[in-house]
């Protein structure tokens, strides 16, 4: 079915049918109002009446949103969280959502907005001794990737332990080089209402459950889909596993010695478990889980050609790996369902998009330096980094690589302006997978 015609905020819209072929539209969207740092974070029984559109009106309903109609494979049973969304990674097409704009607390997904906002600030090179002042604001309980005083890491080490063990010890660090927690809540708030994050109240940069702090499914997924432009981003987000510096001791012998240790990302659509397989496709993203937040979780998989982001919040069921079994099924669904079903709904582009050529700077190499690709040495902790590995992909790549280059989306150009219009905001190429 044809997709329907895309919402675009625009400054200036210069529309012509004989240059584009197609008519363009711009109603207004609108956010919910900001909730108040004071307010409670559990959630309600229920999603509000009124919530923001952006993105689309339907978006703003509460309740499943699906256009179902002969040819499209109905909805998965069984799906539990109090708020998803599906959605075409490339086109930003949505698929389908449940409450997609529903406040919630996001536990350790926040962290790819923080990811996103502070990636491209430092080199992943540059080194940090630890002083007691930059974990002095660890909340208690948090997950910790084993960081210590007096130690020094490298940029490079402090991300894999963001990603891969959520380690809100990390995150503490990377804020005390970004000049402290304060400036760096700032920034993530600055940089989600440029992504049109509306949704989203930062109060603590790891996630950490805190008065007032909310997030959506929406915002979160456009949180991934812009950290997913970034090269480094790309990297972490699919790293299964990696060597991170330990503390240093004195051998046996007597001498000073600082040995590393395995850790292990904790996404099991990655990884695996006892009772998930790695899911076939999966290339990232991020996982949280906290007491008010319950269970959160964004996934981006690849099948042949197709990237799909999904995101899942809070499952009332309390299943063992319930978040990823939801995000799996709703991922199957999403491949039988595209190109069949009508959207419901978009991803939109950031505020800034469109003066910009897409991928212009989407390399996101941390502070420019190196070329991240998967493998690189550059420092302490990087010797025993491993890639994901897919599984196999059917009439695909026999499992060597399960996320497919996504090429540039085109851009309209209306001659006398020179404007752009019906502005698609694609991935650049997502990533390849090794052995």
């Amino acid at each position: 079915m044809p997709a329907p015609e895309k919402t675009v905020r625009r400054s200036l819209l210069v529309a012509s049918a004989a240059l584009l072929s197609v008519a363009l539209t711009a109603p207004a969207s609108f956010a919910a109002p900001k909730p108040s740092p004071s307010a409670s974070v559990t959630p309600s029984a229920t999603p509000p009446a009124g919530m923001s559109t952006v993105g689309g009106a339907r978006l703003g309903r509460p309740g499943t949103q699906v256009e179902l109609a002969p040819g499209v494979p109905v909805l998965p049973k069984g799906i539990t969280a109090r708020s998803w969304i599906v959605a075409d990674a490339e086109s930003g097409e949505v698929l389908a959502a449940h409450n997609a704009h529903w406040r919630l607390a996001p536990a350790s997904t926040l962290k790819m907005l923080f990811a996103d906002t502070l990636l491209p600030k430092f080199p992943r090179t540059d080194k940090h001794k630890v002083v007691p002042s930059d974990l002095a604001e660890v909340g208690s309980g948090s997950s910790m990737v084993g960081i210590k005083e007096d130690e020094t890491y490298t940029v490079h080490d402090l991300w894999l332990g963001v990603f891969l063990r959520s380690g809100n010890d990390a995150v503490h660090v990377l804020s005390a080089m970004n000049g402290g927690v304060d400036a760096t809540v700032e920034a993530m708030n600055r940089h989600a209402e440029e992504l049109q994050a509306l949704d989203t109240e930062v109060i603590s940069p790891d996630g950490y459950d805190a008065p007032g702090q909310v997030s959506s499914a929406y915002d979160l997924t456009l949180f991934a889909r812009s950290g997913l432009q970034k090269k480094d981003f790309r990297e972490y987000c699919s790293t299964v596993r990696a060597q991170f510096p330990g503390e240093t001791k004195k051998s046996r012998k007597g001498k000073l010695v600082r040995r590393s240790f395995e850790i292990q990302n904790t996404n099991r659509l990655l990884t695996g478990d006892y009772d998930i397989s790695q899911y076939r496709g999966i290339a990232g993203v991020k996982n949280g889980n906290t007491t008010n937040a319950g269970s959160t979780f964004t996934g981006v998989a690849e099948r042949n050609g197709k990237v799909l982001l999904v995101t899942v919040m809070n499952p009332e069921k309390d299943d063992h790996n319930e978040v990823y079994k939801e995000t799996a099924q709703l991922l199957d669904w999403g491949f039988l369902a595209s190109g069949k079903v009508t959207p419901v709904g978009e991803l939109v582009a950031p505020r800034g998009a469109a003066g910009a050529q897409p991928g212009a700077t989407a390399s996101g190499e941390a502070g420019g330096a190196g070329d991240g690709a998967a493998g690189s040495d550059s420092g302490d902790g990087d010797s025993g980094k491993q890639a994901a590995v897919g599984a196999a992909e059917s009439g695909g790549s026999g499992g060597v690589g399960i996320a497919a280059a996504i090429t540039a989306g085109v851009l309209a150009l209306l001659a006398a302006a020179v404007f752009l219009v019906n502005r698609r905001w694609p991935l650049p190429e997502l990533m390849r997978r090794r052995r």
